[in-house]
């Protein structure tokens, strides 16, 4: 099934996306009662044994409740003298409306069609209903394509590169490094990883170093699709990050 219907999809018409996220202050201590009293309630499932309030707050940016998006980066494909190429656009910042309110133009303005596919690793379970929901937090309408609410699974147009590995088998998650690493593919985690990012944004605050981290993983996601269509990588010198 899964050979049949993503070597079916037209890659151009794919958009590629990983988000990075941070809890939505640098200290549990800037929450006022209401929400640590909210966030002690989420996250009790989290909590280990010696594990500091500190340490355990961490972990909030893996929850839209909690957490906000400092970077979104897109990738897709455009067929260039008889190869294809690809562009990268990221979105980033301190202002999470601002970045939300600038992809969402960029997917009405190109991405908003039946005909068109998102794609990212884990993206199911994590970048596609983290980015509807602070969407939604932030007052910002959801565009058709990412919007699945009250659809069947068959019409939603999400591919996860997670879920197309998995072929029927949820016992264990994979991460985008191991299927990098098992496809040859260079590995996007040669600087920072997903566990580091609050570190760098709230304590280092260099912003620049977890926008390449990202461009690197959405990289990865488009070679690692192209792998499973047993397909050649895109060369480095056909990769173009855009900036404005």
């Amino acid at each position: 099934m899964m050979n049949t219907m993503i070597n079916g999809i037209d890659c151009t018409k794919i958009l590629f996306l990983d988000i990075e996220t941070v809890p939505q202050c640098a200290s549990v201590s800037e929450l006022n009662d209401v929400e640590r009293e909210l966030w002690q309630k989420k996250a009790s499932r989290l909590a280990e044994e010696g594990m500091s309030d500190e340490d355990l707050y961490k972990k909030a940016g893996i929850f839209a409740e909690f957490g906000k998006i400092i970077c979104i980066s897109a990738a897709f494909l455009r067929p260039k003298n008889g190869t294809m190429e690809m562009r990268v656009r990221s979105f980033y910042g301190d202002d999470e409306k601002a970045i939300l309110t600038s992809f969402m133009e960029l997917v009405n303005k190109y991405f908003n069609t039946k005909k068109i596919f998102f794609c990212a690793h884990n993206g199911k379970e994590f970048d596609f209903p983290f980015i509807a929901r602070r969407a939604l937090i932030n007052g910002i309408q959801i565009p058709l394509t990412l919007d699945s609410r009250g659809m069947k699974p068959w019409e939603i147009q999400h591919l996860d590169t997670l879920d197309l590995w998995r072929f029927g088998d949820y016992k264990n998650y994979t991460s985008l490094a191991l299927l990098a690493h098992v496809f040859g593919i260079p590995t996007p985690k040669d600087d920072i990883d997903g566990s580091q990012v609050c570190k760098v944004y709230w304590q280092e605050h260099d912003l620049q170093r977890i926008v390449t981290y990202c461009q690197k993983d959405v990289v990865t996601v488009v070679q690692l699709f192209r792998k499973y269509r047993c397909e050649e990588l895109i060369p480095e010198e056909n990769i173009t990050i855009v900036t404005d």
